[in-house]
C-alpha cells in the first residue's frame, strides 16, 4: 500500500485539521472502493533534518516523489491527493 506522509509537530492547528482532513478523504475513497494509501504522521521536533527542512512549511504532505508544502485548506489539498493517488471520474 501507498503511504501518505504527513510532516506535522505537536500543538500545531493547522496540522491536526490537514490530519482531520486527509482521514476524510480517504475514508470516501475506501467508501468509493477507490485505492487508498497508509497515512504516516512525522513528528518534525524528533528529527533535526525534519525539523529544518518543514519547520516554517508544515503541515507538509508526500505521496511518493509528490509533496505540497503548507498544505492546508480542504480544497488544495484535495486537488493534491486527488492528483497522486488517481482519480476515478463517474460517468
Amino acid at each position: 500500500m501507498l503511504e501518505l506522509v504527513l510532516y506535522a509537530r505537536p500543538g500545531c492547528h493547522l496540522c491536526a485539521e490537514t490530519r482531520s482532513s486527509i482521514e476524510a478523504y480517504l475514508s470516501e475513497r475506501r467508501d468509493r472502493g477507490l485505492e487508498t494509501a497508509l497515512l504516516v504522521e512525522r513528528d518534525i521536533s524528533t528529527d533535526a533534518a525534519w525539523e529544518r527542512a518543514f519547520f516554517a512549511e508544515i503541515p507538509v504532505v508526500e505521496v511518493g516523489d509528490s509533496r505540497l508544502t503548507l498544505a492546508t485548506g480542504p480544497a488544495r489539498l484535495r486537488r493534491f491527493l486527488d492528483q497522486a493517488l488517481g482519480v476515478v471520474v463517474a460517468g
